[in-house]
């Protein structure tokens, strides 16, 4: 039976020796990236072919590369292919870049093979390490169906272990009945995330936006220390706490509120919008990015088919904020300033609860019409 994958994440609390071999492992990982990217680069341009080449080629030279887990530095070598040959599949993904000493994301993953990675009483068994202290603060399925673990060490110096478990595929994963009066149409906002066909609204507390001010002064200070310096290293640990507390934020209200509507809904209907250029926006950048509008949009997709229920796109060239709810008529000369929604048969309502109505009724009629 074909299965899916879920990932646990989980705090961890490694000692001094532990920290080491940690920071050893994604030093050498970094360093194996760089070097098979370089050497595929500079073949290419030689011969203009594909290199072919993998970790083990780089240890007698670099033997220093045979103290961290070998399984770490294959997984490299899987991601550089992966990001090399879908830029030859498709050049708007970009060229896979070099990854820096001081900007990249410190992380690297290993596979479980023949038991090399274990949970014991509160202890996470590593490859290459002694067992790190786990907080388990979930059930997870059983050792044995676990794949993968990911270390992440954050900018604020926390670690973190995400492990991949394969779980059994849920047999009403296709949804069937669905009720009208349980489907739910969306309409993304700038401020409070989204409005929803039923009147109500998302409220969201705009994390970011309340802590603004405060992160400009960590910042400020921040800019003031002299780069290399203890104090510079502190208060930049200080900035990337703020950052994360408000990411941790958003996440947990993100996630109390997909659940909500996934379970009181038989479907929910959202329109499909390109929120990658209006984060470029000037005027409303800002506002988008903190909303996350893109991980929300994926999160709920996920948790509706994991759930059986249906998640339908409407397109973004359906015209649900000119069209009206009660008459179907359309307006054209609706502004983006117009926060009232008038009609000439009568109706006045919120645009925003005006657009969720007819998201809502467009998405009724696809489902009807599947």
């Amino acid at each position: 039976m074909n299965g899916n994958f879920k990932a646990f994440r989980f705090r961890i609390y490694p000692g001094r020796l532990q920290e080491e071999q940690l920071a050893k492992t994604f030093g050498c990982c970094r360093f194996i990236y760089n070097r098979m990217l370089a050497d595929k680069i500079d073949h290419y341009n030689k011969t203009g072919k594909m290199l072919r080449n993998t970790p083990a080629q780089y240890k007698s030279e670099f033997p220093w590369l045979k103290e961290v887990d070998s399984l770490a530095l294959a997984n490299v070598q899987l991601h550089l292919e992966t990001a090399y040959k879908n830029f030859f599949r498709d050049r708007n993904t970009g060229f896979p870049k070099f990854r820096s000493k001081h900007h990249s994301r410190a992380s690297y993953t290993t596979n479980r093979v023949n038991g090399n990675i274990r949970l014991e009483n509160s202890r996470l068994k590593l490859p290459k390490m002694a067992p790190v202290r786990i907080i388990l603060h979930r059930e997870v399925p059983e050792i044995e169906k676990l794949k993968s673990v990911t270390i992440t060490r954050e900018p604020s110096g926390k670690y973190y272990a995400s492990l991949l478990y394969e779980t059994e595929k849920c047999e009403n994963q296709a949804f069937s009945v669905i009720h009208p009066e349980k489907v739910l149409g969306m309409d993304f906002t700038m401020a409070g995330l989204a409005v929803f066909s039923d009147g109500t609204r998302a409220e969201y507390p705009m994390f970011y936006r309340k802590t603004e001010e405060k992160l400009a002064k960590e910042q400020r200070k921040l800019s003031r220390c002299r780069k290399g310096s203890r104090n510079y290293a502190r208060q930049r640990r200080k900035v990337a706490v703020c950052h994360e507390k408000i990411r941790n934020q958003r996440i947990d209200y993100q996630n109390k509120l997909i659940h909500r509507l996934v379970m009181e809904n038989d479907a929910v209907c959202v329109e499909d919008l390109n929120m990658k250029a209006m984060s470029r926006s000037l005027h409303f950048g800002k506002s988008v990015m903190d909303n996350a509008n893109g991980r929300f949009q994926r999160r709920l997709e996920e948790k509706c088919a994991a759930c059986g229920k249906a998640y339908v796109k409407i397109s973004r060239y359906y015209p649900s904020s000119r069209k009206c709810s009660c008459c179907g008529r359309i307006k054209e000369d609706l502004a983006l300033s117009d926060r009232v929604y008038i009609c000439s048969c009568g109706y006045r309502g919120d645009r925003d609860i005006n657009a969720a109505v007819n998201i809502r009724e467009e998405g009724l009629r696809i489902l009807l019409s599947a």
